[in-house]
Order: structure tokens, then C-alpha cells, then sequence
């Protein structure tokens, strides 16, 4: 197909989904695990996937898998993404992977292209952590990387666990599903501006940096805002602002990356000093070296704080995801065939996760503003018709070849 006709057809599935969560103020993206909006895009997905004659399968964690092919051929290539956003986030971070795969399906069969292994198509649940703490859940589940205990009684804001949401205790580890595939391949929107940089509308991962996140819970004394004298306070949001601009400086001073973009606060009262302070650090270095030095010197400057104002911190590891180097061998390949830079990411993907149980390569698509996790968050549909086209290239070379 013409890249003018993969646009338009890129074109006409996204406009069937982009309405979907999208917030009316924000102009982002709401769009939480096994809530309405993505539950809406799982059937989306069993729709399109029915249409195409692809049966639909779930392992048992929230992770759905659409096959083309000989059902009992192996060494199947798995592709896709997610549906889940961060909230008020993008359009494109996740669902372009789902939508891109479908259309490359659909790319191979009008080239008359048989596999001879067949091409699975996943859209993995809880990719984002933003509603139940643990980003990448399901592929996490799917490969044994979470015990099934912990992520069941994994629960939202509203107290809702991730078993109940689900409907169901987690399956966890699915050996015999991952057994029958030979490599992984994720088409991502890229979340950095290195393609607009080299000019360049795809490119090939390398590698995700190790990164995770430390929840910090702040606890003091609350009291009146007005009658408490500055002297007798024991303010935990004094140790906590105290700690986030040591983030900052710690991560800089690494080359590292330190964000704090959640805080709880009690009794969250304007006349209040508060009572705790619950903080969540995400750090993210290019080594686990770095990494680790950038957490234990934030969680020491936050103890050392917490002494002089009378407050006490205790930190918990919510989750860590050690360095990923994605393939190296099947990396270079795709480079070549596709004739793309390649480039390492400091995001977090269910690649990254799978990359430990096979071989395993991303795509990315050119993001003009570098903007992700926000509604800024764009890709051009001409760049998003050369991400379908380079992925069926892809899965013709991993399938046929």
C-alpha cells in the first residue's frame, strides 16, 4: 500500500478511538486499567480483532492476545502495546502500538504475505501503573517478574484491588503462552525529541534505563495553622519540600533523572499544618550504580531533614526495573533492514519487561514536540504511517524470513 493510503487508514482507526477517555478541559487522557474508558478499548480491540478473523485470547492477568496465523505453528512474533494513560496524558503513548499492529497486519495480507509463523497482537493491562502503583502489571504477571499475591491485593485510590477489578485472582507466570513465541517487538511513540533531531521518522531502541519508584511517608504533628507557633511545629511538609529539591539536586549532579509529580497530604486543610506528607519519588539513571546512589542519597538527606523538624520518614520500594538492553543481534537487524538510528530511552515499557523472556526490539515513532505524559503528546499521521509500514516490514522479516 501507498504511504498516502496507510495514512488514511491509520487515520480512520484513530479517529474511531480518540474520543475515548479523552478529558474535555485537559484535552488528556483518562483512561485507567479495567475502568469504563479502557475496558471500552479492550472491546474495541475484540472487534477489530474479529473483523480481521484474529481469535482473541486472555491469560488470565488483564493481558489480551489477537493471533494471525496457523494457530499451531510456533515461534509466533508477538507486537503491540497498551491502552491505559497516566492522567491527562497523550494520545499516542500506548494505543499507537496496538493501532500501528493491527494496520501492519493488515499492510502483510493486501501484499499477499503468508506467515509462516504467526504475528500475535497484545494490548497488556496496567502498563502505566496509574491506577492499581506497579507499572508494566500485566507483562509483569505474564512472566513470573510480580508473585500473583501481591499484584491480587494491589489496590486504587478508591480501595478497589486489582483482583476485584479484574474479576478474578491473577493467573501470574504463563510460561507455555511466552514458550510459543520467538521475539517481541513494541512500536512506541518516541517520549524525547532524538528522531526530530537526526530527522528521522522511526527509529531502534537499544536499551531502557533502570529506574523505579520510592513511595516517602512523612509523618508529623497536625495543628492549627494560626496558633502554632513556627518554633513548636513538627510540619512533615517541611521535610518533604526539603526532600524534593535534594531530589533534584542529587539527580543532576548524577546525570540522573528525580521527579516528584504525586503528593498526598493530611489533612490537605488550608489552615492545617499537616499531619503526614506521602511522596512518591520516580528515579530513573543510565546505570544501576547511579541509580542507586541518587535513591539512598535522597532517602539520607530526607532522614537528616526529618531529625531537625521533628518528623519521621520511612521509605518503601513500590517497584524497580533493573537495565534493559534490548537485543543486540536482532536489534542491529532491524536497523539495518529499516535503515533507522537507534537510540536508548529513559522510559519505562512492557518491552523492557519481556526483553527477560525473549528476544525483544522497540520502534519508535517521531514525536514532534518530545512531549509525553501530557496531552502535548502528538505524532503526524505520515509519521505514524511510516511506523505501520516499518513494522510489517518487521514482521514480515521475523515471520517469513
Amino acid at each position: 500500500m501507498s504511504s498516502a493510503v496507510v495514512a488514511d487508514r491509520f487515520r480512520e482507526l484513530w479517529d474511531e478511538i480518540a474520543p475515548i477517555g479523552r478529558d474535555a478541559r485537559t484535552g488528556g487522557y483518562l483512561r485507567y486499567a479495567l475502568t469504563e474508558p479502557e475496558r471500552r478499548l479492550r472491546e474495541w480491540f475484540r472487534a477489530q480483532a474479529d473483523r480481521r478473523g484474529m481469535p482473541v485470547t486472555d491469560d488470565g492477568n488483564g493481558n489480551l492476545f489477537a493471533r494471525w496465523g496457523d494457530p499451531d505453528a510456533p515461534g509466533a512474533v508477538l507486537t503491540g502495546s497498551h491502552f491505559d494513560s497516566v492522567p491527562h496524558g497523550g494520545a499516542y503513548d500506548g494505543p499507537l502500538g496496538v493501532v500501528s499492529a493491527l494496520l501492519a497486519v493488515d499492510e502483510l495480507r493486501a501484499a499477499g504475505v503468508t506467515p509462516a509463523r504467526p504475528v500475535v497482537v497484545a494490548a497488556f493491562v496496567e502498563e502505566e501503573g496509574a491506577r492499581f502503583g506497579v507499572p508494566c502489571l500485566g507483562s509483569r504477571l505474564l512472566t513470573g517478574a510480580i508473585p500473583v499475591q501481591r499484584a491480587a491485593g494491589l489496590r486504587d485510590a478508591d480501595g478497589v484491588s486489582f483482583a476485584e477489578a479484574l474479576g478474578d485472582r491473577p493467573a501470574g507466570a504463563r510460561p507455555e503462552l511466552l514458550a510459543g513465541c520467538s521475539a517481541f517487538v513494541e512500536l512506541h511513540v518516541e517520549q524525547g525529541r532524538a528522531l526530530v533531531d537526526r530527522d528521522a521518522p522511526v527509529g531502534v531502541a537499544t536499551a531502557i534505563w533502570p529506574h523505579g519508584r520510592w513511595r516517602f511517608n512523612v509523618t508529623g504533628e497536625g495543628n492549627h495553622a494560626g496558633t502554632t507557633r513556627m518554633a513548636d511545629r513538627r510540619d512533615p511538609m517541611l521535610t518533604w519540600a526539603f526532600t524534593v529539591l535534594a531530589a533534584n539536586k542529587e539527580a543532576r549532579l548524577r546525570g540522573a533523572h528525580a521527579t516528584v509529580g504525586r503528593i498526598l497530604v493530611e489533612p490537605n486543610a488550608t489552615n492545617a499544618v499537616p499531619s503526614r506528607v506521602t511522596g512518591w519519588l520516580d528515579a530513573r539513571a543510565a546505570e544501576p550504580g547511579p541509580l542507586a546512589e541518587l535513591v539512598e542519597a535522597v532517602r539520607g538527606k530526607a532522614t537528616e531533614r526529618a531529625r531537625r523538624d521533628g518528623t519521621e520518614v520511612t521509605v518503601t520500594e513500590e517497584s524497580t526495573t533493573p537495565l534493559v538492553g534490548f537485543d543486540a543481534e536482532l536489534g542491529r537487524r532491524l536497523a539495518a533492514l529499516l535503515d533507522a538510528p537507534t537510540l536508548p530511552t529513559a522510559a519505562g515499557h512492557d518491552a523492557g519487561v519481556l526483553a527477560g523472556a525473549l528476544p525483544t526490539a522497540m520502534l519508535f515513532v517521531r514525536n514532534p514536540t518530545g512531549v509525553s505524559h501530557s496531552p502535548a503528546e502528538s505524532a503526524g499521521d505520515d509519521d505514524c504511517a511510516a511506523g505501520v509500514t516499518a513494522l510489517a516490514r518487521v514482521l514480515e522479516e521475523l515471520t517469513c524470513r
